[in-house]
């Protein structure tokens, strides 16, 4: 594959050629259908992740088989916990799947940690993406530590439904998108139905009343 994937990493433009030319022979192209696991909870960390198309969704899951997602890496981005898990050598302690086909860019460890020891730029790339990473996990945590279910539903809602009224998820998508129980969501749903905020039906939702789900979330 030509150099035009690093079109969609625009700090690395700033690489000088030689290092440019040394990343592009390294680095291998993949193509990962949807549905396939990336990467494991307990598996080695032998490469770094770099999404040039699709998403990948990195989630942990409990022993009790409860999930929560910690975050995507889309088009552009890298992978905080793989990030980690190379720079402190140890094993990974959550998974990731492709929700759509992938394509991504996959650099062996020893070459991210020559380049992360010699490349200025690259160093920059890593920790500018790694940060942004962090900061939303801490959003993450405090919400799912501090904030209220019907706050955090309803404002989940009316970011999925930006495009369309009629959401295609099941209770249990919800749940694993908020960190939460199934039979808590299931209750929440209902009474936001009663109170003729949403519409029930099986494997959909349709938001019946924004303005007042905006008032919930608020």
């Amino acid at each position: 594959m030509t150099e035009n994937w690093l079109a969609a990493f625009p700090p690395l433009a700033a690489l000088p050629d030689d290092q440019r030319q040394r990343l592009l022979q390294i680095a291998q192209i993949a193509a990962l259908p949807a549905g396939q696991t990336v990467f494991h909870d307990g598996g080695a960390c032998a490469n770094y992740l770099m999404v040039i198309d699709g998403s990948v969704r990195v989630q942990m899951v409990a022993e009790s088989g409860r999930e929560i997602v910690l975050y995507r890496v889309e088009k552009g981005q890298t992978c905080v916990l793989t990030t980690s898990c190379l720079m402190a050598g140890e094993d990974y302690n959550a998974e990731g799947l492709t929700e759509t086909d992938v394509t991504a860019a996959i650099l062996p460890a020893a070459a991210f940690q020559d380049l992360l020891a010699t490349s200025r730029i690259f160093r920059a790339f890593v920790f500018s993406a790694y940060g942004t990473r962090v900061n939303g996990l801490l959003a993450l945590i405090e919400e799912v530590a501090f904030g209220r279910i019907d706050q955090r539903l309803a404002q989940f809602l009316l970011d999925r439904g930006r495009e369309s009224a009629s959401l295609p998820l099941t209770h249990q998508d919800i749940a694993v998108e908020l960190g939460s129980a199934r039979e808590v969501i299931s209750r929440q749903l209902k009474e936001f139905e009663r109170r003729g905020l949403v519409r029930l039906a099986r494997g959909r939702i349709d938001l019946a009343d924004r303005e007042g789900l905006g008032l919930v979330a608020k």
